[in-house]
């Protein structure tokens, strides 16, 4: 994992000083922004403007004509395979596969904390793509002895092991983490809960050649530090990661991954919550183990 371009990291291929954050474990950027300036309610940024009341009535219109169309399309039954294959069928653009049963169980194996034994097809490769890139933003990737266990769980062996020192180059230096608010063993300062976590909204399939295959994932990114009076508080961004995989031993693993910034939602008019009840969401609710 590198620097990026927002956050004043370590680039572990060059050296050279950014502004971003890599949230999956490689040499490539994936950016959390943070809020500009300290203002607001002090966690969350600035609050936007309040809409007018007649933008409110368009937006919860728009919002109850969503949900409604969202329903009607999941009342179709389950005779049509085509609809729920991802094919043409139903109306379903070509290639857009929706993310539902499939009839395989999930995996049952781990490698450490990290899910492993998917299937050798395209299911398990898009659930081992979703799953490692949980596990490579996750905030484990700041703890040396976790985050060799990550990076081997997760990469090829000769890229886990082609890049393990630059990981730890990256994470153990003084700049990088002061620079993102923790301590300079990695720890979060007193009064502080240190937060990084990626949640898959989706995959898709970009390419698969049976041993290989190149999975895209949009994920949204909690990063920051909870806490009154954090300089670096909790914020979210949106990426879509491409990873190359190979079958390798049993089970796909990473060779090399892309990053882009978005899909990004428009934010709704929400109240950032205050610093502890973030703290506490996290500590509070579990990740996924991810399959289809």
């Amino acid at each position: 994992m590198s620097a990026g371009d927002d956050h004043g990291y370590s680039d572990s291929g060059t050296g050279r000083t950014d502004d971003g954050y890599s949230t999956l474990g490689g040499t490539r950027q994936t950016r959390t922004r943070f809020p500009d300036g300290e203002g607001g309610d002090g966690y969350g940024g600035s609050r936007r403007p309040a809409r007018s009341s007649r933008s409110l009535v368009m937006v919860v219109g728009v919002v109850v004509l969503l949900i409604a169309a969202i329903a009607f399309a999941n009342m179709g039954g389950g005779g049509n395979d085509g609809a729920s294959s991802g094919g043409n069928g139903g109306g379903n653009k070509a290639g857009a596969a929706p993310t539902a049963a499939t009839g395989t169980k999930p995996v049952t194996g781990k490698n450490g904390s990290i899910p492993s034994g998917f299937a050798h097809d395209e299911q398990g490769a898009q659930s081992a793509a979703a799953n490692y890139s949980v596990a490579l933003g996750s905030a484990d990737m700041f703890e040396a002895n976790a985050r060799r266990q990550i990076v081997n769980a997760v990469y090829a062996p000769d890229v886990a092991a082609a890049r393990q020192g630059d990981l730890d180059k990256v994470y153990s230096g003084e700049a990088f983490l002061t620079s993102i608010g923790l301590n300079a063993d990695g720890t979060a300062p007193n009064g502080m809960t240190f937060i990084s976590r990626s949640n898959p909204a989706g995959t898709k399939v970009v390419k698969f050649g049976g041993n290989t295959a190149s999975v895209a994932v949009w994920y949204s990114a909690l990063f920051g530090l909870a806490g009154e009076g954090s300089k670096n508080p909790v914020s979210e961004s949106w990426f879509t990661n491409t990873f190359e995989l190979a079958w390798i031993n049993g089970d796909w693993k990473v060779t090399d991954f892309t990053q882009k910034d978005g899909p990004v939602p428009v934010g709704r008019d929400q109240a950032a919550s205050p610093a502890q009840e973030m703290a506490d969401a996290v500590e509070q609710f579990g990740g996924f183990t991810y399959a289809r």
